[in-house]
């Protein structure tokens, strides 16, 4: 009878150390978890994984390096997360997606959040990836347009259905009124009226359209056109930037507290995928081509290099909400009727980015980053 007894004993302990070994890692609210960060291999057993679907804002790209980052070097499987990413597109609304239940994450621009949240879906920021603005108004520096106040009178091309408002609240700053002080035009998805000299100046996001600018031959030389050929307009020098990428859940899935946990882990792992592209740029951009977007390898690097930028140093810790920009971001939003009102409390929470900065080993900061030089090549090949 002993010896039965001391075998089930025995049993109850072994079986006690496999379920202590499988446990996923806590969520570390005060920092106990703690997973290194870069490219340090981590081996962590998991009885089982929480799947997590990321609904992205816009196609495969170098923008969303840091999340193809994070699943590649297995920082997602460090955090018992099994994460779907989903690209998005023309025809695909982030925060309709979250909403609706078909994915746990999404990215987008704050004030496309604060007008979806306005309208009922109760959307929060949990995240704010990007620090800075992308958007800019550049234009060709013989044509003397060197500050905000000289577009008035001219013809000016800017993305409009929600990307004009950086620069309308920029032109505000300048006494130029949107309707009859300036000839704003609607921009396609490319440079080529800028190209063509139909406008003065044109909308342009750094990682992309400026580059596409810079992939361009200039006919009048047979080289490719270069940085001090342009003027440009930085929203974020001006007081006019609104917060662009960040991530975002609904308040109802918070509600669960095993979804608080997941979405701890999950931005952990997300950190940590960004910290490896600011100090990997070229592993990066293969974890990218992977997913076999549109653009090309010597676009990629480029735009991989200019979202660095975004988010690089980060004043408090990467992913951490800056209270005065989102304050400027929402005046603006409000100024011109993307919302109605002041956002409601509660659109952005700090709680799960700041225990989930707290559990990473690493420079969450990147106060001494420095971009690396990109050389462009036509048609960024």
């Amino acid at each position: 009878m002993r010896r039965s007894l001391w075998i089930m004993s025995a049993l109850l302990v072994v079986i006690a150390l496999i379920v202590s070994a499988c446990a996923p890692p806590p969520a570390a609210p005060a920092g106990e978890q703690a997973a290194p960060a870069g490219g340090e291999e981590v081996t962590t057993q998991c009885e089982s994984k929480d799947a997590v679907t990321l609904q992205l804002k816009w196609v495969a790209q170098s923008q969303f390096a840091g999340y193809y980052a994070a699943k590649g070097e297995g920082y997602y499987d460090d955090e018992c997360l099994d994460v779907t990413i989903n690209p998005g597109g023309p025809d695909i609304v982030p925060e309709q997606v979250v909403a609706g239940g078909q994915a746990d994450f999404g990215i987008n621009f704050v004030p496309s959040l604060l007008s979806a949240r306005e309208q009922g879906t109760n959307l929060v920021n949990i995240a704010q990836v990007f620090e800075r603005s992308a958007m800019r108004e550049i234009s060709w520096k013989d044509s003397a347009i060197a500050t905000p106040a000289d577009l008035a009178g001219q013809k000016v091309a800017v993305w409009f259905g929600g990307n004009e408002f950086e620069l309308l609240a920029t032109l505000a700053k300048y006494g130029i009124d949107k309707d009859t002080g300036v000839e704003l035009v609607q921009q396609p998805f490319d440079m080529n009226l800028l190209l063509e000299r139909q406008v003065v100046a044109a909308a342009a996001m750094t990682y992309n359209e400026l580059a596409q600018v810079l992939e361009t031959t200039d006919p009048a030389t047979g080289d490719l056109y270069q940085l001090d050929q342009l003027n440009i307009i930085d929203f974020n020098e001006e007081g006019t930037a609104m917060l662009q990428d960040g991530v975002f859940t609904t308040e109802e899935w918070l509600a669960d507290e095993q979804h608080q946990d997941i979405a701890v882990r999950f931005l952990r792992a997300s950190f940590r995928g960004w910290m490896f592209c600011r100090d990997n740029v070229d592993a990066c951009v293969d974890y990218v081509l992977e997913q076999g977007p549109a653009l090309p390898r010597g676009h990629q690097t480029w735009m991989m290099n200019e979202v660095n930028k975004l988010i690089w140093p980060s004043t408090a810790g990467i992913g951490q909400m800056d209270a005065d920009l989102f304050t400027q971001t929402a005046e603006i939003a409000q100024q011109y009727g993307i919302i109605q009102s002041p956002p409601s409390a509660g659109a952005y929470v700090t709680d799960y980015a700041k225990a989930a900065l707290e559990g990473i080993e690493g420079d969450t900061m990147g106060a001494d980053y420095q971009p690396i030089e990109v050389t462009l090549t036509p048609g960024g090949q």
